[in-house]
């Protein structure tokens, strides 16, 4: 019982913070006007880094040699070309693109695609390599 009330008592602080680190995808908006891709960081730490992107037109294809990324499509649709595939894509799809994996996007839709983007481990961008 004791133990139950001391761990109980450690654990109500948590509640409270963890709201504080919970937002709306909504929430996250560019803080700038940009001509095609606006990159906002939205959490990074060892293990992973997390980004909101939007893309105007398109992302050249390229690949990240250390890092694997999975992308989230709040909003918008177009192609996806992951390595010599291509996949329609749109607002809800999830895609996992494994380090070293060649990909890159063009936006179809008229609104602006908004996706969230992990890497992991950390991501400084310095491995991203852009296909000629």
């Amino acid at each position: 019982m004791r133990l139950t009330t001391i761990l109980g008592l450690l654990l109500i602080p948590l509640l409270f913070i963890s709201q504080d680190i919970v937002s709306s995808i909504d929430q996250i908006l560019p803080d700038k006007e940009f001509e095609n891709i606006h990159v906002k960081k939205i959490s990074s730490d060892s293990s992973s880094s997390t980004f909101a992107i939007w893309i105007k037109q398109k992302v050249k294809l390229h690949k990240h040699v250390y890092h694997t990324e999975n992308v989230l499509i709040d909003k918008g649709f177009g192609e996806f070309q992951i390595n010599d595939s291509i996949y329609k894509v749109a607002a809800g799809d999830w895609i996992v693109i494994p380090k070293n994996t060649w990909h890159g996007v063009v936006v179809n839709s008229k609104s602006i695609m908004k996706v969230i983007s992990v890497q992991s481990p950390e991501y400084f961008g310095k491995d991203r390599i852009f296909k000629d």
